[in-house]
């Protein structure tokens, strides 16, 4: 993994890329990480495309210390404009892991795509993220995976909502819990300091991602921002951290939130839960137990949540709980044979997928065979078997199916894909818990 990346990094820009801007007149190169300028600048452009201010130099600090070195940054430059040293599109990639039922892969995490509002309708982003999406296939990284401000967006490109999140606003005064009840009495819940909760958090994090499919790996810099230690953070100290500790003296749980106090009426304040890691159901249970019951507090929010979680099991007044649904991980496969080999199947079949690709860069043919263990084989073939069940589907739609987070079933009635069997398909697809991921990147 760790030579996969450094090659991603280092990856000449694809040629139809550059051949396709420099029609419009625009340049792109790789941004050098030592080149501080040029990293400022297109920290700059990153800034002003998701609509923030002028990062600062504490900002461009921050980020050139603990953000930049892990990443792949495309800037696209207009030597005509007013300044020319800053891009008018970016574009930031680097390989992680993405966790799928029963295994895992490497996946292309896409991030910072902004395109300058002055220099919109050039293609510029149909290009970068054309030739980004073929260097990583290239490469043999078999997946791409983004989080996105604007859902419309992304599908043109091959991705799929695959793990939808949840967000909570939960009347604690309502709820009550009624859940587990510590079974192990030695267990116990302490505050830590941010700096200690930073230094617990990666293991535990590996822990609970790998056994979570649409997990990925935590992007570089990400704790740093989460735990208020970057140089650059704002009001850090609102962050409180506690643990959950086993009996066995593991740290199986870490907890970091923030209260926004009610002046109205100091019984009343609002708890944002910030991020929540719990690797065992009795560090989960005591976690959420000692939020639900503390002083002073009436409401908590929480985002990035399954779809499926416990928590509504373990209070008596699930109306207590506002529960919004949306889109969060987007799933991008470019490798079909790799992906579908990666992951663990429930039940034994033979199926044929005819796949259409618009950037043809994982269409085709091909037949998945998965046997009573799990294991799967895939061939690819140029016509499908006579005798074998077909489904005719996009590569958005198969990157749905991808990690169990949507039915066949659905797809096919919403007229998604064309399938002889969608219920065979669904069966062979589901998964015991609904996909997720805990966080934006």
């Amino acid at each position: 993994m760790t030579d996969l990346a450094a090659q991603f990094r280092a990856a000449p820009l694809d040629a139809a890329t550059t051949t396709s801007l420099a029609a419009h007149g625009l340049g792109a190169r790789v941004v050098d990480d030592t080149a501080r300028a040029d990293l400022d600048r297109w920290h700059d452009a990153v800034a002003r495309g998701f609509l923030e201010g002028e990062p600062d130099d504490k900002q461009h600090e921050g980020f050139a210390a603990v953000s930049a070195p892990t990443r792949r940054k495309v800037g696209v430059y207009d030597a005509a404009g007013p300044q020319p040293d800053l891009p008018v599109a970016t574009f930031a990639s680097w390989v992680s892991e993405l966790t799928v039922p029963g295994g895992a892969v490497p996946a292309s995490a896409i991030s910072a795509v902004t395109v300058a509002p002055t220099h919109r309708r050039r293609g510029i982003l149909s290009a970068v993220m054309a030739g980004e999406l073929r260097t990583a296939a290239g490469l043999g990284v078999p997946a791409a995976v983004l989080t996105v401000s604007e859902s419309t967006i992304y599908g043109r490109f091959g991705f799929a909502p695959a793990a939808a999140a949840a967000s909570w606003r939960l009347d604690v005064r309502r709820a009550r819990w009624i859940g587990p009840r510590p079974a192990d009495p030695a267990g116990r819940i302490d505050f830590v300091t941010r700096a200690q909760g930073r230094d617990l958090a990666p293991a535990l994090h590996e822990r609970i991602r790998r056994a979570s499919p649409g997990e990925i790996s935590m992007p570089g810099g990400h704790w740093e921002r989460f735990f208020g230690l970057r140089p650059d953070a704002e009001k850090p100290g609102r962050t409180r951290v506690a643990q959950y500790r086993s009996a066995g003296g593991e740290v199986d749980g870490l907890v970091l939130y923030s209260v926004t106090e009610d002046t109205e009426d100091f019984t009343a304040s609002t708890l944002d839960v910030a991020f929540l890691l719990a690797a065992t159901d009795e560090a989960y249970a005591a976690l959420w137990r000692f939020l639900l019951s503390m002083d002073l507090v009436a409401t908590i929010r929480a985002s990035e949540l399954a779809p499926d979680e416990p928590l509504w099991w373990m209070i008596a007044d699930q109306r207590a709980a506002t529960i919004t649904l949306r889109d969060h991980q987007y799933v991008r496969i470019l490798d079909v044979p790799a992906m579908l080999r990666a992951r663990s199947f429930d039940v034994a079949d033979t199926v044929a997928f005819e796949v259409a690709d618009p950037l043809e860069i994982a269409d085709g043919t091909f037949v998945l065979t998965t046997d009573s263990t799990g294991v799967a084989d895939v061939d690819v073939v140029d016509e499908p078997p006579v005798g074998v069940p077909l489904v005719r589907l996009g590569i958005v739609e198969l990157s749905a199916l991808l990690l169990g987070g949507v039915s066949a079933v659905t797809l096919a009635r919403a007229g998604r894909l064309d399938a002889d069997d969608p219920e065979r398909i669904a069966r062979l697809f589901q998964t015991v818990t609904a996909p997720r991921l805990s966080f934006w990147y």
